[in-house]
C-alpha cells in the first residue's frame, strides 16, 4: 500500500495535478495568517507560507499525520515592486490586470513537505507574459467568476489563460503547484509515484 500524503491546501488544481502523480492523499486545508511581512520577498513569502501550511496542518491532526507527509504549498504573483494576491472585488482585480496587461510578471509558487518533524522546501518562479487586456475584457472575466480565489486575479488553467502570450518556466506551477519539484520533493521521502520503478 502506498504511503498517504496530506495536502494542506483546500485547491482543487492543486488536488488535480498530485492526482496526476497516482498517489493516495487526503486533503485538510491549513488556517494560518497568511499577511506578508514588511520587506519580504514573493520568494520568501510562498516559501514561509508553504512551511507554515504543512506545519500548522501536521499539528492540527497530529494522529493522521505520524504515518503520513504533509505538503504545504503557496503561490503569488508578482511586477515590478508589486505583489498580488487574491483580488478582494472587480476594482482590484482590474488594478492587478492593468498592471499585468501588455509585460512580463513573475508567478512564485512554495512547496514544503513536512516529513517526521523535519521540513524541506522549494521555491518555483515562472515568466509569464500577458498580451494586452482591454478594460471590457477585464469586467467581461471579472463576471466568469474565476478571478475570485486566483492568485493575481487570473487562472491559467481556464479562461485567464486567453491573456497569456508566452510562459517561460513551470505552467503547472501557475496553476499552483509545481509537477516536478513536488515529485521530487515526494520521491524524496520514499513515495512511489505513477510510473517509478518498484
Amino acid at each position: 500500500m502506498q504511503q498517504q500524503i496530506i495536502l494542506a491546501s483546500q485547491s482543487p488544481r492543486r488536488a488535480e495535478i498530485l492526482n496526476w502523480l497516482g498517489i493516495d492523499f487526503l486533503q485538510y486545508p491549513a488556517d494560518i495568517d497568511e499577511t506578508r511581512l514588511d520587506g519580504e520577498s514573493a520568494q520568501a513569502y510562498v516559501t514561509r507560507l508553504a512551511e507554515q501550511k504543512a506545519q500548522a496542518c501536521a499539528l492540527m491532526h497530529p494522529q493522521l499525520c505520524d504515518s503520513r507527509v504533509v505538503l504545504g504549498s503557496d503561490t503569488t504573483v508578482a511586477v515590478d515592486e508589486h505583489i498580488f494576491e487574491k483580488p478582494e472585488d472587480e476594482a482590484d482585480m482590474c488594478r492587478m490586470l492593468s498592471l499585468l496587461s501588455g509585460r512580463v510578471h513573475q508567478v512564485y509558487s512554495g512547496i514544503a513537505l513536512y516529513n517526521a518533524g523535519k521540513i524541506v522546501s522549494a521555491c518555483v518562479a515562472t515568466d509569464v507574459r500577458f498580451r494586452v487586456i482591454s478594460d471590457a475584457e477585464m469586467h467581461h472575466y471579472w463576471q466568469s467568476g474565476e478571478p475570485l480565489g486566483k492568485a493575481g486575479g487570473y487562472a491559467i488553467q481556464g479562461l485567464g489563460g486567453q491573456f497569456v502570450e508566452h510562459i517561460s518556466g513551470s505552467y503547472t506551477a501557475v496553476m499552483g503547484l509545481p509537477l516536478f519539484e513536488t515529485a521530487a520533493m515526494l520521491r524524496g521521502a520514499g513515495i512511489l509515484l505513477r510510473g517509478a520503478d518498484k
